[in-house]
């Protein structure tokens, strides 16, 4: 029989069955709608009914035919277009069953089972009200007999090869193939070009360069290699259909390519539904709603960021067993967009929205989208972003514009929303008003000439202009000073205070205005005037100034309105009509001067608002606008925060919350545009009006607002019976605000009752940056309170803003706006400056973005892939706090996963094919794994436990850091290495057990990265051995559980010895880093350990302490002096052991000796010219404290270096004498003649110094701030420090060896250092004082002619120093 598939569930489906019922059958794939057997039978139910009809009479599969027969012919309800309610019915019909039919596993259990879809198989598996199916499903494919044919049956290439595309993708793939052959002879030619250019290099310097030349073609072939294997894997991927699961049964890689990592994998995970959440299930709800992105626009590293949070948020709710909601969307940004398509029609055609017409205009606006729009969408799928795209929303569909009106006309109803006329935001490049939030406001501390759209000059700002107005009677004039001198066309009076003596003459009388003569009337106003600014006389604007409108409001004042909406002059300007108002600015002060009236300037400090968007100055003009009345919407907003129903994170922005709710103002929601919610309201005409009224003459009360026109004539005919009336339609559209504050209810289908509504909202968190808490977060609450009566969501998360590297704000002028696909992909330099000229910056500011780009980024930005970005956004993530990116760090990250790629080679190496791990990891698999199977469970818990207590709090800082060590530190560093020599082991036991250890930190590991780096985690995954039961029913890490600490995976102690082993793993690393040695040079080491229990636990970790430390061996002692043989440098770990490594016969003393001493030298070169330039006089004074303080930093570093250098000369000299000695060299040699009587030939002093006193040095009055310190001698010449000390410390002792000529006359000198200074005197003491002390005087002869005498003095001193209290005698 023959099989032609559509998916991979079918041919799995049907091909199990087939095998189950013994059943011969080969399998194809086909682009039809249905699959076909023998191209005779087709549909699912037919096939299946076809296969059991074939099947094996004997066959157990097969009993009860008849039962069978009935579920098979229902096969097809259960794929993804299967009927509703299927599952429902199944999880009924199983309520008291093990199996669909019968007690026995049967084709209808296969053919159900293999067909569900992953999603609807992790609906099951989430239990609830599906716990029959549950249990049912897990039965089934842990059936052995179904189990075994999963494992013969998945791997087929041609379930690797699934989908519709399937033509379209073996096109492509002999493309890629020819592309991957032709990449494969260009690599190899480079290859060979660049060797013999190298090789003739070297012959052209003479044959001495021949080496480099070598080593040279050796990379340059290695680079092509590798090159070609990037490209024919990219070859092999685009083979795989599109949607279709990517082969992971190749090998891998020889190291990490994100290109290669990251294909397929999200168009698998989108077509499967994996992002999508089921309505009904009893899991918890974890909903999120995606801050809608402008459609105009494309994501920069900012919205990066949002949505790498978001995302790691939701997979990780996600896997932690929650129905997991991600709503995806786009705002319509109805000022943005609209500017856009302005620009481009004006472009192309040479029109304005007003040549077109609305309609027309809105057409356009609608094309653009459609062809613009999607740019957004393709890069959240780059990213990662697991949103349900099912439930996609634009804030101008259908849906969400039904959703507006309805709230507009709701909040009219209950009198909040209402229509007044009132000083609005005006700006003049958009020609719409703007909310308050939407201005910005310039300090300025004086005069200032600024830059304004429109006008070629710059223009002043910050200064106080003063003028006269002459008194009407012609006694006098009133001087008076404003910062708008062109608003003196508008003034309707001047007002002075009532109790201002200047101006008590001047009550009651007028001033005549120099250009239009009409007269204003002086009045008095406490409220308004500060007698001690300017004048004390204030002019009074009220159609262009928010506190003159309030004044005349007050006095029942005249308002002018003299500015166009463009910004010019209107017809209440007189002469100055048409002119623009900055220029008017300039005449009028000069048109002032010629009529003497002109009284000068002064400067004012000033804030000068403008727009957020435009970077125009707001003109507050008066006009009738829409306004949401906010003060109760505000008061509910602040007290859900306040009652805990509401949780702002972190908390330090609840105080900006009140602050900016218990001050808000009315909203203005009218726009002047045409792209937007048009608002649903009508102004009644009536037949004897003709003039236009909206917006200039209106009536307030002529206004109806409804949801529809037929709603809206209605209310207007029952308002006016008996007239024939006409509606007219606002013409403005609402603030887009307004209809993104109902994002969080309206994508749910709010106002209808839909199951997403009952099942999705409220939502659990509001996941955003801090800069807009008010523009959205708090205008969603608020609204939300009023339609929903509940909050929108539980949680207000606020994240850092992402700036540069330097710390500065992202700005395409500075050009440090990235967008994260440049960060993914890489990009050159140039290719930047390309970008550049894509947007509208000027010529000026190209070329200083250009050097921006240059400075920051002179060799590009490195393909980094999406995972080390998301990585790094969500890690830099510390709340509150500014983002400083910095792309070379992104990279690390990248580099990083290419450790994780090894670690997953290794595993792969190290595990068989056929390699299963236990099926639980109980504490009993613990307790049989080897000690270091056991300390990375143990680690791994603890990851896992920190990560998951983190990510909690919304601590991503934290988080990270845990996964990041776990992997990096315990897992890579230690485990992976220590498991080397483990797997060769022939105890078959211990090799499983470290195999068993190895696949579960692993899987855990992988799962517990994976939302925080979901394509390579999802890769890697995929790639370990698994049960293929298992991988159907968890296909995907995304849908595997996340993991959670455990008790029985914990293990204090075995932590606490390997923490042992692990100190002196690094005691030993650092001294083999110390005395030079490479990993070859493999030496002996001994731990001298103070107790049997150390001893047994290095005994028990010898092979790892050698594993890491690359020893020979590791052998445990518990008496040095007897159990370590000479040649050995020795080095504290502890107080509980030390350890010796064996340098004898490894390194020639003489070479390394003058290697050090040179290294010394130059060492004490540096430090004394820094020492030299740091005490100069004018340094504290003349240098940077950046610069002091690295100068600082590498004096310590100096000083380190020093001391290290020098206990290497130490050692080598010790091991130098011991060789010279045959012995060792604290001790008689070995075969010495005590007896004989000392001689003056080589004689070899050894001075012990014991538990010397430092208490009583002032450190401080020598410019000390350490307390460490050393003591050094020096006898003929030779000079020896003892290691670095921190106090008094009465256990340690050292012994120093110097070579001598005449015992009678050697004098040691001995002094501190502290700091690397020396501090007090040296004293100097002849040989015979130090043996009075305490004579154990020996004289010994070296057999072989070598007459050497060693000669021993303890506690050093001079013998009539007193002695402290403590026992010890102070050195100085």
């Amino acid at each position: 029989m023959a099989l032609s598939a559509t998916n991979a569930e079918q041919v799995v489906a049907v091909l199990v069955a087939a095998r189950l019922a013994g059943v011969s059958l080969e399998t194809t794939y086909a682009d039809g709608k249905e699959p076909t057997l023998d191209n005779e039978v087709t549909g699912l139910a037919a096939i299946a009914k076809a296969v059991a009809a074939k099947a094996d009479a004997s066959s157990d599969f097969y009993a009860n035919k008849d039962e069978i027969d009935q579920w098979m012919a229902l096969v097809d309800d259960f794929t993804p277009k299967g009927k509703e309610g299927a599952l429902e019915k199944l999880n009924s019909h199983l309520e008291n069953k093990t199996y669909i039919v019968g007690s026995q596993i049967s084709l209808a259990d296969v053919f159900v089972a293999c067909l569900l879809p992953a999603n609807f198989k992790q609906a099951i598996l989430a239990g609830g009200k599906n716990e029959h199916t549950s249990k049912w499903l897990q039965a089934v494919m842990e059936d052995p007999k179904v189990s075994a044919v999963m494992d013969e049956v998945l791997p087929k290439k041609e379930l690797d090869a699934a989908g519709e595309a399937a033509k379209d993708a073996k096109k492509a793939a002999k493309l890629a193939e020819k592309d991957a052959k032709k990449a494969k002879a260009e690599a190899k030619k480079k290859a060979n070009d660049e060797a013999a250019a190298a090789k003739a290099a070297g012959k052209a310097e003479g044959g001495g360069n021949s080496k480099k030349a070598a080593e040279a073609a050796k990379k340059a072939a290695a680079a092509a290699e590798k090159e070609v294997e990037l490209i024919s894997a990219l070859a092999a991927i685009s083979e795989t259909p599109f949607g279709a699961k990517k082969n992971v049964k190749t090998d891998m890689l020889s190291q990490y390519h994100p290109k290669v990592v990251e294909a397929a994998w999200y168009e698998w995970w989108e077509k499967c539904e994996f992002f999508k959440a089921q309505n009904g299930t009893d899991k918890p709800k974890f909903v999120i709603v995606i801050p809608p992105p402008n459609v105009t626009g494309t994501l920069h590293l900012g919205h990066a960021l949002t949505n790498a949070v978001q995302d790691t948020i939701v997979r990780w709710k996600k896997m932690s067993g929650y129905e997991a909601l991600w709503v995806p969307g786009t705002d319509h940004a109805g000022i943005a967009t609209q500017t856009v398509v302005e620009k481009k029609i004006m472009k192309e055609r040479k029109q304005t929205r007003h040549d077109l017409g609305r309609e027309a205009f809105l057409k356009e606006v609608w094309k653009w989208k459609e062809e613009s729009g999607s740019t957004i969408c393709r890069q959240l799928r780059r990213l990662g972003s697991s949103l349900d795209w099912s439930r996609e929303c634009f804030t101008m569909d259908d849906k969400l514009s039904a959703a507006v009106n309805e709230a507009f006309v709701r909040m009219h109803e209950k009198k909040l929303i209402y229509r007044q006329v009132r000083l609005v935001n005006w700006c003049c490049t958009l020609k719409t008003c703007i909310s308050d939030i939407e201005v910005d406001f310039m300090e300025l501390e004086g005069t200032t000439m600024l830059p304004v759209p429109g006008y070629a000059d710059k223009v002043e700002f910050g200064c106080l202009t003063s003028f006269a107005y002459p008194l009407e009677d012609g006694s006098g004039e009133l001087v008076v000073a404003t910062t708008r001198v062109e608003t003196m066309l508008g003034d309707t009076a001047v007002a002075v205070h009532p109790e201002d003596p200047r101006y008590t003459a001047f009550h009651g009388k007028k001033v005549k205005h120099p250009f239009n003569g009409r007269l204003l009337p002086i009045i008095l106003d406490a409220e308004l005037v500060d007698m001690s600014f300017g004048t004390g006389a204030v002019k009074i604007t009220p159609a262009h100034d928010p506190n003159d409108f309030a004044t005349a409001k007050r006095h029942d004042l005249e308002m002018i309105n003299i500015f166009t909406d463009l910004g010019a002059i209107n017809e209440n300007g007189g002469d100055y009509q048409g002119m623009p108002r900055f220029e008017v600015r300039t005449k009028i002060v000069g048109d002032l001067e010629k009529l003497g009236l002109f009284r000068g300037k002064t400067d004012n400090p000033m804030r000068v608002p403008m727009c957020s968007r435009s970077k125009d100055i707001i003109e507050p003009l008066i006009k009738p606008q829409w306004w949401v009345d906010c003060t109760k919407m505000a008061a509910d907003a602040c007290e859900v925060v306040r009652d805990g129903t509401l949780e702002v994170l972190p908390r330090q922005f609840e105080a900006t919350w009140f602050r900016w709710l218990e001050n808000i103002r009315d909203w203005c929601i009218s726009r002047q545009l045409w792209w937007g919610h048009r608002i649903p309201a009508y102004y009644i005409t009536l037949p004897t009006e003709t003039e236009e009224y909206i917006g200039t003459n209106e009536t307030m009360d002529r206004w109806v607002v409804g949801r529809t026109y037929e709603d809206a004539l209605e209310i207007a005919h029952a308002r006016f019976p008996n007239e024939e009336i006409t509606l007219t339609q606002d013409p403005d559209v609402l603030d887009t605000w307004f209809s993104s504050g109902l994002f969080p209810f309206s994508v749910m289908g709010w106002p209808n009752q839909t199951a997403d509504l009952a099942d999705f909202f409220p939502g659990a968190l509001l996941e955003t940056g801090h800069d807009i808490l008010f523009f959205w977060v708090a205008r969603m609450v608020m609204m939300s309170i009023t339609l929903m009566g509940k909050v929108p969501f539980k949680q207000v998360y606020l994240h850092a803003m992402v700036r540069d590297a330097h710390g500065r704000k992202m700005s395409k002028s500075l050009g440090n706006v990235i967008d994260p696909i440049q960060v993914i992909e890489g990009i050159t330099l140039e290719g930047l400056h390309l970008e550049l000229q894509k947007g509208n910056l000027d010529p000026k500011e190209i070329k200083k973005a250009e050097q921006g780009q240059k400075e920051d980024f002179p060799e590009g930005i490195p393909e980094c892939g999406t995972d080390a970005l998301r990585f790094a956004l969500v890690a830099y993530t510390t709340q509150a706090r500014d983002i400083n990116l910095d792309i070379q760090r992104v990279h690390g990250y990248r580099t990083w996963c290419n450790k994780l790629w090894n670690a997953i080679r290794f595993a792969m190496m190290n595990l068989p094919a056929d390699f299963l791990p236990t099926a639980a990891l109980g504490a009993a698999e613990v307790a049989a794994l080897p000690m270091a199977g056991q300390w990375i469970i143990s680690r791994l818990n603890k990851a896992v436990a920190a990560t998951v207590v983190a990510m909690d709090k919304y601590d991503f800082a934290t988080s990270t850091t845990a996964v990041y060590a776990f992997w990096q530190y315990d897992l890579c560093d230690v485990f992976i290495e220590l498991m080397k020599p483990l797997v060769q082991a022939t105890d078959k036991d211990v090799v499983y057990g470290v195999q068993n250890a190895l696949w579960w930190a692993l899987d855990a590991g992988l799962r517990l990265l994976h939302p925080f780096m979901p394509f390579i985690t999802e890769e890697l995954w995929q790639r370990l051995p698994r049960r293929a039961a298992d991988l159907v029913l968890v296909p995907s890490i995304m849908l595997a559980s996340y993991p959670a600490a455990s008790e029985e995976w914990a293990g204090e102690e075995v932590e606490r010895e390997m923490a042992l082993l692990q100190d002196i793993t690094k005691c030993l690393r650092s001294a083999r880093s110390n005395y030079g040695l490479t990993l070859k040079q493999k030496t002996a080491v001994y731990v001298s350990c103070n107790s049997d229990a150390t001893a047994a636990v290095v005994s028990r970790g010898a092979l790892y302490i050698s594993t890491l430390s690359s020893s020979s061996s590791v052998t445990a002692v518990r008496d040095a002096t007897l159990e370590v043989p000479a040649g050995c440098a020795v080095s504290i770990v502890s107080e509980e052991c030390s350890a010796y490594l064996m340098l004898k016969g490894i390194m020639n003393l003489e070479e390394e000796l003058a290697k050090l001493d040179k290294r010394k030298g130059d060492t004490t070169k540096a430090r004394e010219d820094l020492d030299k330039r740091m005490a100069l006089d004018n340094y504290k004074s003349n240098v940077p404290k950046s610069v002091q303080a690295a100068d600082t930093d590498k004096a310590s570093k100096l000083a380190g270096e020093l001391a290290t250098i020098e206990e290497a000369m130490a050692a080598f000299t010790k091991l130098k004498l011991e060789e010279a000695q045959g012995g060792e060299a604290n001790g008689v040699p070995e075969g010495a003649d005590e007896s004989l009587p000392p001689t003056s030939e080589g004689a070899v002093l050894r001075v012990n110094v014991a538990s010397c006193n430092i208490k009583k040095i002032d450190l401080k009055a020598y410019g000390i701030d350490t307390a460490i310190c050393q003591v050094c001698l020096e006898c003929e010449g030779q000079h020896e420090n003892t290691k670095e000390l921190r106090g008094l410390d009465p256990t340690w002792e050292e012994n120093f060896y110097f070579r001598i000529s005449d015992p009678a006359t050697v004098k040691v000198t001995a002094f501190f250092k502290c700091g690397g200074k020396q501090i007090g005197d040296k004293q100097t003491y002849p040989l015979d004082k130090l043996l009075q002390n305490k004579p154990t005087f020996k004289a010994v002869i070296v057999p072989g002619g070598k007459a050497d005498m060693l000669f021993s003095a303890t506690n050093f001193g001079d013998s009539e120093a007193p002695k402290d209290d403590d026992g010890f005698m102070d050195f100085l």
